[in-house]
């Protein structure tokens, strides 16, 4: 018996309901305490309790999610865990009712490289603010997350760089697999802070190693978890690599649990790996590109800082679904680009989360409608275009 089985501690109610003829995409739904969350979905990322430049009302109106994703590395230094404690945990915090997911920070203790120490205990790292030096175990992790109150938490594991040695990998994903079962342990014995559940997600690991994601996502397939995360990937591996590991995990990861493919990615990308048979997706593009000037649409991307928009006076994206694409016009936006207007960078990242939200509905819709294939083969092609 598999030990979440065990304990018979689930708390997330995973529907089926509809599975692609010609991919492997589904349609389905998770309940938690916070809700209803329709997939394929994409969660906007939220770092330090708020998605960069957008208010939680337009999030909440606009751009519409069912879940959003915040960060336990950043989170824990600041605004730290007792002033969320004190608040009543992050959705009381940043008033947001709806569902929360946490990463567990091993994603951010990688991008600190220079500044950490793996270990078999754990992670020593210091501090992006101000130099100060901290640890990360499986088990405070999970103390972590418990106060933090997110809807879905995840375990505490480590992201191996791209490219990555056989051998390293191999060890990591071990020690990956070790750090599992003391989030497990540990969980057992730190009640929930709030009053609501929480699920827990294990993450998949193995680098670009067919042989090793095979057997990761058999080890992680075999705790019985509500739902399984696939890490380590879109960190500058070619997208056929990445698809091709997904591919693999798949095949092994329950078709009756959720899976959440972490930190991914660009459009295509999305659509490609729900092909696959992802269900939920994060990433820091549409909000950090959007900062930059670029604008994810159906047709392409735009770079809006580009002189041929300076006097196009059509709407931002006339097939958008947010309150900024037909309020604002190209030439518009493009002016506040090149003044330094930071309402500019604003009405961008609206319009990318807008876009993304947009796209995993739509390919929800053909999922159901049956002919997700056919509609994923145009929208490929029409978004890898440069306009």
């Amino acid at each position: 018996m598999t030990i979440f089985a065990a304990l018979n501690r689930f708390f997330l109610k995973f529907t089926l309901q509809h599975s692609d003829t010609r991919t492997k995409a589904r349609a389905a739904e998770l309940i938690t305490d916070h809700g209803k969350i329709e997939t394929p979905i994409f969660m906007p990322v939220g770092t330090v309790a708020s998605v960069k430049g957008v208010h939680q009302r337009e999030l909440k109106e606009e751009i519409n999610p069912d879940i959003i994703l915040g960060n336990t590395y950043h989170l824990y230094l600041r605004p730290k865990t007792e002033i969320l404690k004190q608040a009543g945990g992050l959705h009381k915090f940043m008033n947001w009712d709806r569902n929360i997911l946490t990463d567990s920070g091993g994603y951010q203790v990688y991008s600190l490289s220079d500044n950490r120490k793996i270990k078999e205990e754990g992670v020593k790292f210091k501090s992006h603010i101000d130099g100060s030096y901290h640890v990360f175990t499986p088990e405070n992790v999970m103390e972590i997350q418990r106060v933090i109150g997110a809807d879905i938490i995840m375990a505490f594991d480590e992201c191996t760089p791209y490219p990555c040695d056989y051998n390293y990998a191999k060890r990591s994903m071990h020690m990956t697999h070790r750090w599992l079962e003391r989030c497990i342990k540990h969980l057992e014995k730190t009640p929930f802070a709030y009053d609501y559940e929480q699920t827990f997600f294990p993450i998949v690991q193995g680098s670009t190693y067919k042989d090793l994601r095979r057997q990761s996502a058999e080890y992680i397939a075999g705790v019985g978890a509500e739902g399984n995360a696939i890490g380590g990937l879109s960190v500058g591996e070619p997208a056929e690599e990445m698809y091709s590991m997904t591919e693999v995990v798949c095949e092994i990861l329950p078709e009756d649990k959720p899976r959440y493919l972490m930190g991914v990615g660009t459009p295509i990308n999305i659509l490609e790996n729900i092909a696959l048979g992802i269900d939920m997706f994060d990433c820091v593009m549409p909000t950090r590109n959007a900062r930059n000037g670029m604008l994810f649409t159906a047709h392409g991307t735009i770079n809006i800082k580009n002189k041929k928009w300076e006097d196009d006076f059509s709407p931002l994206d006339e097939m958008g679904t947010t309150f900024v694409d037909h309020e604002y016009s190209k030439a518009y936006l493009r002016h506040l680009f090149a003044a330094n207007e930071y309402l500019g960078k604003q009405i961008a990242t609206i319009h990318n989360l807008g876009f993304y939200l947009w796209l995993v509905r739509e390919a929800r819709r053909h999922i159901l409608a049956g002919d997700f294939y056919e509609w994923k083969s145009v929208m490929v092609k029409q978004m890898d275009k440069r306009l």
